[in-house]
Protein backbone atom coordinates (compact mmCIF):
# COMPACT_ATOMS: atom_id res chain seq x y z
CA UNK A 1 0.00 0.00 0.00
CA UNK A 2 1.58 3.18 -1.31
CA UNK A 3 1.83 5.82 1.93
CA UNK A 4 -0.53 8.57 0.02
CA UNK A 5 -3.44 5.58 -0.39
CA UNK A 6 -2.71 4.65 2.94
CA UNK A 7 -3.00 7.48 4.55
CA UNK A 8 -6.18 8.02 2.38
CA UNK A 9 -7.79 5.20 3.62
CA UNK A 10 -6.53 5.41 7.50
CA UNK A 11 -8.37 8.99 6.99
CA UNK A 12 -11.09 7.64 5.93
CA UNK A 13 -11.38 5.45 8.20
CA UNK A 14 -10.94 7.94 11.08
CA UNK A 15 -13.73 9.79 9.54
CA UNK A 16 -16.21 6.72 9.29
CA UNK A 17 -15.33 6.28 13.63
CA UNK A 18 -16.69 9.94 13.68
CA UNK A 19 -20.01 10.05 11.96
CA UNK A 20 -20.78 6.16 11.85
CA UNK A 21 -19.24 3.89 14.13
CA UNK A 22 -20.92 0.97 12.95
CA UNK A 23 -19.57 1.15 9.59
CA UNK A 24 -15.85 1.72 11.38
CA UNK A 25 -16.42 -1.13 13.34
CA UNK A 26 -16.86 -3.39 10.06
CA UNK A 27 -14.12 -1.51 8.57
CA UNK A 28 -12.00 -2.80 11.17
CA UNK A 29 -12.72 -6.51 9.87
CA UNK A 30 -11.74 -5.45 6.38
CA UNK A 31 -8.57 -6.39 4.48
CA UNK A 32 -7.13 -3.63 2.11
CA UNK A 33 -5.19 -3.90 -0.79
CA UNK A 34 -3.78 -1.24 -2.98
CA UNK A 35 -3.14 -2.41 -6.56
CA UNK A 36 -3.64 -1.85 -10.25
CA UNK A 37 -5.57 -5.26 -10.13
CA UNK A 38 -8.48 -3.30 -10.08
CA UNK A 39 -9.97 -0.34 -12.46
CA UNK A 40 -11.35 1.35 -9.44
CA UNK A 41 -12.19 -0.52 -6.62
CA UNK A 42 -13.54 -4.01 -6.18
CA UNK A 43 -13.95 -7.13 -3.46
CA UNK A 44 -13.79 -10.38 -3.22
CA UNK A 45 -15.49 -10.47 0.05
CA UNK A 46 -12.20 -11.28 1.79
CA UNK A 47 -10.23 -7.98 0.14
CA UNK A 48 -11.26 -4.88 -0.80
CA UNK A 49 -8.56 -3.30 -3.75
CA UNK A 50 -8.47 -0.13 -4.59
CA UNK A 51 -6.49 1.66 -7.72
CA UNK A 52 -4.58 4.15 -6.68
CA UNK A 53 -5.16 6.34 -9.31
CA UNK A 54 -8.71 5.99 -9.18
CA UNK A 55 -8.69 6.95 -5.44
CA UNK A 56 -6.51 9.62 -5.95
CA UNK A 57 -9.46 11.31 -8.60
CA UNK A 58 -11.84 11.26 -5.17
CA UNK A 59 -12.68 13.44 -2.57
CA UNK A 60 -12.51 12.85 0.79
CA UNK A 61 -16.86 12.77 1.33
CA UNK A 62 -16.04 10.32 -1.92
CA UNK A 63 -13.55 8.25 -0.50
CA UNK A 64 -15.64 7.85 2.96
CA UNK A 65 -18.52 6.51 0.29
CA UNK A 66 -16.55 4.45 -1.66
CA UNK A 67 -14.93 3.06 1.46
CA UNK A 68 -18.43 2.21 3.17
CA UNK A 69 -19.49 0.94 0.22
CA UNK A 70 -17.26 -1.67 -0.55
CA UNK A 71 -17.41 -2.94 3.17
CA UNK A 72 -20.99 -2.97 3.05
CA UNK A 73 -20.58 -5.51 0.17
CA UNK A 74 -17.72 -7.80 1.81
CA UNK A 75 -20.11 -7.72 5.10
CA UNK A 76 -23.55 -8.70 3.29
CA UNK A 77 -21.05 -11.52 1.78
CA UNK A 78 -22.52 -9.96 -1.58
CA UNK A 79 -19.96 -11.73 -3.96
CA UNK A 80 -20.57 -15.10 -2.03
CA UNK A 81 -24.52 -15.13 -2.60
CA UNK A 82 -24.15 -14.59 -6.39
CA UNK A 83 -24.47 -18.09 -7.43
CA UNK A 84 -25.12 -18.66 -10.79
CA UNK A 85 -26.75 -15.47 -11.26
CA UNK A 86 -25.91 -12.74 -14.05
CA UNK A 87 -22.63 -11.36 -12.67
CA UNK A 88 -23.50 -7.50 -13.82
CA UNK A 89 -26.87 -7.71 -12.73
CA UNK A 90 -26.04 -9.28 -9.83
CA UNK A 91 -23.73 -6.24 -9.27
CA UNK A 92 -26.69 -3.86 -10.24
CA UNK A 93 -28.82 -5.08 -7.43
CA UNK A 94 -26.26 -5.39 -4.51
CA UNK A 95 -25.22 -1.88 -5.61
CA UNK A 96 -28.85 -0.39 -5.26
CA UNK A 97 -28.73 -1.84 -1.85
CA UNK A 98 -25.65 -0.65 -0.61
CA UNK A 99 -26.43 2.74 -1.88
CA UNK A 100 -29.25 3.08 -0.22
CA UNK A 101 -28.23 2.18 2.87
CA UNK A 102 -25.27 4.63 2.61
CA UNK A 103 -27.88 7.30 1.59
CA UNK A 104 -30.22 6.14 4.60
CA UNK A 105 -27.60 6.56 7.02
CA UNK A 106 -25.93 10.16 4.96
CA UNK A 107 -22.91 11.83 6.29
CA UNK A 108 -20.74 10.82 2.81
CA UNK A 109 -21.05 11.15 -0.70
CA UNK A 110 -20.87 8.28 -3.37
CA UNK A 111 -18.61 8.51 -6.11
CA UNK A 112 -20.26 9.89 -9.11
CA UNK A 113 -22.50 7.41 -11.46
CA UNK A 114 -22.98 5.42 -8.78
CA UNK A 115 -26.41 3.82 -9.63
CA UNK A 116 -29.53 4.51 -7.17
CA UNK A 117 -33.05 3.08 -6.93
CA UNK A 118 -34.58 4.58 -3.86
CA UNK A 119 -37.82 2.59 -4.53
CA UNK A 120 -36.18 -0.65 -4.68
CA UNK A 121 -32.64 0.08 -2.06
CA UNK A 122 -34.84 -1.31 1.07
CA UNK A 123 -35.37 -4.84 -1.18
CA UNK A 124 -33.09 -7.57 -0.80
CA UNK A 125 -30.18 -8.23 -3.20
CA UNK A 126 -31.85 -11.26 -4.72
CA UNK A 127 -35.65 -10.01 -4.61
CA UNK A 128 -34.08 -6.29 -6.42
CA UNK A 129 -32.25 -9.14 -8.99
CA UNK A 130 -35.38 -10.64 -9.27
CA UNK A 131 -36.85 -7.02 -10.52
CA UNK A 132 -34.34 -6.18 -12.68
CA UNK A 133 -34.33 -9.64 -14.52
CA UNK A 134 -38.55 -7.98 -15.79
CA UNK A 135 -36.95 -5.03 -16.85
CA UNK A 136 -36.26 -4.12 -20.54
CA UNK A 137 -33.69 -1.76 -19.78
CA UNK A 138 -32.39 -1.84 -16.19
CA UNK A 139 -29.35 0.48 -14.80
CA UNK A 140 -26.22 0.32 -16.77
CA UNK A 141 -23.47 -0.77 -14.44
CA UNK A 142 -20.67 2.30 -13.59
CA UNK A 143 -18.71 0.47 -11.23
CA UNK A 144 -18.10 -3.19 -11.63
CA UNK A 145 -16.94 -3.92 -8.07
CA UNK A 146 -17.79 -7.34 -7.27
CA UNK A 147 -15.19 -9.79 -8.19
CA UNK A 148 -15.43 -13.24 -8.49
CA UNK A 149 -14.80 -15.69 -6.03
CA UNK A 150 -13.31 -19.61 -6.22
CA UNK A 151 -15.58 -22.29 -7.61
CA UNK A 152 -16.57 -25.46 -5.23
CA UNK A 153 -16.00 -28.12 -8.32
CA UNK A 154 -12.54 -26.26 -9.05
CA UNK A 155 -11.00 -25.56 -5.96
CA UNK A 156 -11.83 -28.17 -3.13
CA UNK A 157 -10.64 -25.95 -0.37
CA UNK A 158 -13.47 -23.13 -1.48
CA UNK A 159 -16.43 -24.37 0.44
CA UNK A 160 -14.14 -24.27 4.06
CA UNK A 161 -12.53 -21.34 2.91
CA UNK A 162 -16.32 -19.61 2.07
CA UNK A 163 -17.42 -21.19 5.69
CA UNK A 164 -14.92 -19.64 7.64
CA UNK A 165 -15.35 -15.96 5.72
CA UNK A 166 -19.26 -16.29 6.31
CA UNK A 167 -18.67 -16.41 10.09
CA UNK A 168 -15.83 -13.91 9.79
CA UNK A 169 -18.44 -11.22 8.84
CA UNK A 170 -21.24 -12.47 11.07
CA UNK A 171 -18.62 -11.77 14.04
CA UNK A 172 -17.64 -8.52 11.97
CA UNK A 173 -21.84 -7.45 11.60
CA UNK A 174 -22.15 -8.78 15.71
CA UNK A 175 -19.33 -6.79 17.11
CA UNK A 176 -20.91 -3.74 14.67
CA UNK A 177 -23.55 -3.61 16.64
CA UNK A 178 -22.30 -4.29 20.23
CA UNK A 179 -21.02 -1.14 19.46
CA UNK A 180 -23.95 0.28 18.28
CA UNK A 181 -25.88 -0.86 21.33
CA UNK A 182 -23.27 0.42 23.88
CA UNK A 183 -23.23 3.89 22.10
CA UNK A 184 -26.85 4.29 22.50
CA UNK A 185 -27.11 2.66 26.10
CA UNK A 186 -24.46 5.62 27.17
CA UNK A 187 -26.83 8.22 25.28
CA UNK A 188 -23.74 8.85 22.51
CA UNK A 189 -25.75 7.91 19.87
CA UNK A 190 -29.15 8.78 18.54
CA UNK A 191 -31.37 7.76 15.42
CA UNK A 192 -32.60 4.83 13.47
CA UNK A 193 -30.64 1.60 12.94
CA UNK A 194 -27.37 1.98 11.14
CA UNK A 195 -28.67 -0.31 8.61
CA UNK A 196 -31.69 1.21 7.81
CA UNK A 197 -34.86 -0.33 6.92
CA UNK A 198 -32.98 -2.44 4.38
CA UNK A 199 -33.81 -6.14 3.86
CA UNK A 200 -30.50 -7.10 2.44
CA UNK A 201 -28.90 -6.92 6.40
CA UNK A 202 -31.97 -9.30 7.86
CA UNK A 203 -31.55 -11.93 4.65
CA UNK A 204 -27.85 -12.42 5.62
CA UNK A 205 -28.92 -13.33 9.14
CA UNK A 206 -31.48 -15.62 7.56
CA UNK A 207 -29.54 -17.18 4.85
CA UNK A 208 -31.46 -19.13 1.91
CA UNK A 209 -31.48 -22.39 2.72
CA UNK A 210 -31.89 -25.17 0.25
CA UNK A 211 -35.33 -26.30 0.99
CA UNK A 212 -34.59 -30.00 -0.48
CA UNK A 213 -31.85 -30.33 2.09
CA UNK A 214 -34.37 -29.31 4.74
CA UNK A 215 -36.59 -32.16 3.36
CA UNK A 216 -34.19 -34.36 3.84
CA UNK A 217 -34.35 -33.76 7.24
CA UNK A 218 -38.26 -34.60 7.97
CA UNK A 219 -37.77 -37.78 5.64
CA UNK A 220 -34.58 -39.65 6.85
CA UNK A 221 -33.44 -40.44 10.03
CA UNK A 222 -29.51 -40.45 9.73
CA UNK A 223 -28.07 -43.43 11.32
CA UNK A 224 -24.81 -43.34 13.04
CA UNK A 225 -23.69 -46.55 12.62
CA UNK A 226 -24.00 -46.35 9.05
CA UNK A 227 -26.76 -49.68 9.34
CA UNK A 228 -30.33 -49.58 8.23
CA UNK A 229 -30.17 -48.57 4.80
CA UNK A 230 -32.71 -49.15 2.61
CA UNK A 231 -31.28 -51.12 -0.15
CA UNK A 232 -34.01 -50.99 -2.36
CA UNK A 233 -32.49 -47.13 -3.48
CA UNK A 234 -29.06 -48.02 -3.54
CA UNK A 235 -28.88 -48.41 -6.95
CA UNK A 236 -29.98 -44.67 -7.50
CA UNK A 237 -27.52 -43.49 -5.93
CA UNK A 238 -29.60 -43.16 -2.43
CA UNK A 239 -28.46 -44.31 0.37
CA UNK A 240 -32.07 -43.49 2.43
CA UNK A 241 -32.47 -45.61 5.99
CA UNK A 242 -35.11 -48.24 5.96
CA UNK A 243 -38.40 -46.18 7.09
CA UNK A 244 -40.86 -48.37 8.96
CA UNK A 245 -43.49 -47.86 6.83
CA UNK A 246 -43.50 -48.49 2.91
CA UNK A 247 -43.46 -44.64 2.15
CA UNK A 248 -43.90 -41.28 3.34
CA UNK A 249 -47.08 -39.45 3.12
CA UNK A 250 -46.95 -35.93 1.90
CA UNK A 251 -49.33 -32.98 0.91
CA UNK A 252 -47.89 -30.49 -1.43
CA UNK A 253 -49.82 -26.85 -2.03
CA UNK A 254 -48.73 -24.78 -4.98
CA UNK A 255 -49.54 -21.66 -4.90
CA UNK A 256 -51.54 -20.63 -8.49
CA UNK A 257 -52.49 -17.15 -7.14
CA UNK A 258 -52.28 -13.81 -9.70
CA UNK A 259 -48.89 -13.02 -7.58
CA UNK A 260 -47.62 -16.24 -8.59
CA UNK A 261 -46.43 -15.69 -12.23
CA UNK A 262 -45.41 -18.19 -15.44
CA UNK A 263 -41.98 -18.48 -14.54
CA UNK A 264 -42.19 -19.20 -10.60
CA UNK A 265 -45.03 -21.50 -11.33
CA UNK A 266 -43.04 -23.83 -13.95
CA UNK A 267 -40.11 -23.69 -11.21
CA UNK A 268 -42.83 -25.04 -8.69
CA UNK A 269 -43.55 -27.61 -10.65
CA UNK A 270 -39.85 -28.31 -11.46
CA UNK A 271 -38.96 -28.60 -7.70
CA UNK A 272 -41.96 -31.30 -7.79
CA UNK A 273 -40.42 -32.97 -10.24
CA UNK A 274 -36.78 -33.33 -8.40
CA UNK A 275 -38.30 -34.59 -5.30
CA UNK A 276 -40.50 -37.20 -6.74
CA UNK A 277 -37.54 -38.77 -8.34
CA UNK A 278 -35.04 -38.12 -6.02
CA UNK A 279 -37.46 -39.62 -3.22
CA UNK A 280 -39.07 -42.60 -4.46
CA UNK A 281 -40.87 -43.62 -1.16
CA UNK A 282 -43.07 -39.87 -0.95
CA UNK A 283 -46.55 -40.94 -1.86
CA UNK A 284 -47.48 -37.31 -2.97
CA UNK A 285 -51.53 -35.88 -2.60
CA UNK A 286 -50.82 -32.63 -5.34
CA UNK A 287 -53.04 -29.49 -4.50
CA UNK A 288 -53.70 -26.10 -6.49
CA UNK A 289 -54.61 -23.11 -5.11
CA UNK A 290 -55.47 -19.28 -5.00
CA UNK A 291 -58.51 -18.81 -2.60
CA UNK A 292 -59.60 -21.43 -3.78
CA UNK A 293 -58.49 -25.00 -3.22
CA UNK A 294 -57.87 -27.81 -6.43
CA UNK A 295 -57.61 -31.31 -5.76
CA UNK A 296 -56.25 -33.43 -4.28
CA UNK A 297 -54.27 -35.08 -7.18
CA UNK A 298 -52.38 -38.80 -6.14
CA UNK A 299 -49.31 -38.33 -8.37
CA UNK A 300 -46.30 -40.52 -8.14
CA UNK A 301 -44.74 -37.98 -11.03
CA UNK A 302 -45.36 -34.75 -12.26
CA UNK A 303 -46.38 -36.23 -15.80
CA UNK A 304 -49.72 -37.64 -13.14
CA UNK A 305 -50.26 -33.69 -12.62
CA UNK A 306 -53.17 -32.14 -14.12
CA UNK A 307 -53.04 -28.89 -15.75
CA UNK A 308 -52.82 -25.67 -13.03
CA UNK A 309 -55.80 -23.66 -11.86
CA UNK A 310 -56.32 -20.75 -10.38
CA UNK A 311 -55.38 -17.05 -10.68
CA UNK A 312 -57.10 -15.27 -8.22
CA UNK A 313 -56.25 -13.76 -4.68
CA UNK A 314 -54.13 -15.78 -2.38
CA UNK A 315 -55.19 -17.61 0.80
CA UNK A 316 -53.48 -20.39 2.36
CA UNK A 317 -56.69 -21.37 4.69
CA UNK A 318 -58.38 -23.84 2.55
CA UNK A 319 -55.20 -26.21 2.40
CA UNK A 320 -55.04 -26.60 5.53
CA UNK A 321 -58.96 -27.03 6.39
CA UNK A 322 -58.70 -29.76 3.66
CA UNK A 323 -56.08 -31.06 5.84
CA UNK A 324 -57.75 -31.09 9.01
CA UNK A 325 -61.34 -32.22 7.73
CA UNK A 326 -60.03 -35.13 6.52
CA UNK A 327 -56.94 -36.19 8.78
CA UNK A 328 -59.64 -39.18 10.14
CA UNK A 329 -59.47 -40.99 6.68
CA UNK A 330 -57.29 -39.37 4.04
CA UNK A 331 -53.80 -41.55 3.90
CA UNK A 332 -52.28 -38.33 5.27
CA UNK A 333 -53.59 -39.00 8.58
CA UNK A 334 -50.32 -41.46 9.63
CA UNK A 335 -47.28 -40.74 11.92
CA UNK A 336 -45.16 -39.61 8.79
CA UNK A 337 -47.06 -36.86 7.67
CA UNK A 338 -46.27 -33.64 6.26
CA UNK A 339 -47.36 -30.48 4.72
CA UNK A 340 -45.32 -28.19 2.00
CA UNK A 341 -46.49 -25.18 0.99
CA UNK A 342 -44.92 -23.60 -2.40
CA UNK A 343 -45.35 -19.91 -2.45
CA UNK A 344 -44.33 -15.89 -2.16
CA UNK A 345 -45.93 -16.27 1.42
CA UNK A 346 -48.01 -13.31 0.28
CA UNK A 347 -51.44 -14.35 1.41
CA UNK A 348 -54.04 -15.16 4.81
CA UNK A 349 -52.97 -17.56 7.11
CA UNK A 350 -55.19 -20.45 8.88
CA UNK A 351 -54.42 -21.09 12.87
CA UNK A 352 -51.16 -23.25 13.69
CA UNK A 353 -51.47 -27.02 12.50
CA UNK A 354 -50.54 -29.65 14.82
CA UNK A 355 -48.67 -31.25 12.37
CA UNK A 356 -44.84 -30.15 10.25
CA UNK A 357 -45.23 -27.87 7.54
CA UNK A 358 -42.67 -26.63 5.24
CA UNK A 359 -43.00 -23.14 3.42
CA UNK A 360 -40.86 -23.44 0.36
CA UNK A 361 -40.34 -19.67 -0.66
CA UNK A 362 -39.82 -17.68 -3.26
CA UNK A 363 -36.32 -15.60 -3.44
CA UNK A 364 -38.43 -12.48 -3.45
CA UNK A 365 -41.00 -13.82 -1.13
CA UNK A 366 -41.77 -12.74 2.28
CA UNK A 367 -39.53 -12.71 5.22
CA UNK A 368 -38.95 -15.72 7.08
CA UNK A 369 -39.51 -14.01 10.61
CA UNK A 370 -43.30 -12.97 9.10
CA UNK A 371 -44.76 -16.51 8.48
CA UNK A 372 -46.84 -17.34 11.76
CA UNK A 373 -45.55 -21.15 11.91
CA UNK A 374 -43.37 -23.66 10.49
CA UNK A 375 -39.92 -23.60 9.07
CA UNK A 376 -39.10 -21.76 6.08
CA UNK A 377 -36.91 -22.76 3.42
CA UNK A 378 -35.86 -20.15 0.60
CA UNK A 379 -35.99 -21.11 -3.04
CA UNK A 380 -33.19 -19.43 -4.97
CA UNK A 381 -34.20 -17.99 -7.91
CA UNK A 382 -30.65 -20.01 -9.18
CA UNK A 383 -31.81 -23.29 -8.73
Amino acid sequence: MSDASEDRISAAQIRLRMRHPFFATLALFATIRIGEQVETAATDGKSIWFNPGFLASLSDVETDGLLTHEILHAALLHPLRRGTRQAELWNIACDIVVNGMIREAGGVELPKGAIERPKLAHLSAEEIYNRLLAMKKPPKLQLHDLMEVADHDSNPNSEREQAELEGHWRMARDQARIVVDKLVASGKYQGSQPWGSSRDWQRVGQPEVDWRTVLWRYLVRTPVDYTGFDRRFIGQGLYLEALDGESVDVAVAIDTSGSIGGGELNQFLAEISGILSSYPHIRCQLFFIDAELYGPYDIQSINDAPRPEGGGGTSFVPFFEWLDQHQSTSTLAGGERLAIYLTDGYGEFPKQPDYPVLWVVTADGLDADEFPFGQVARLNHSQ
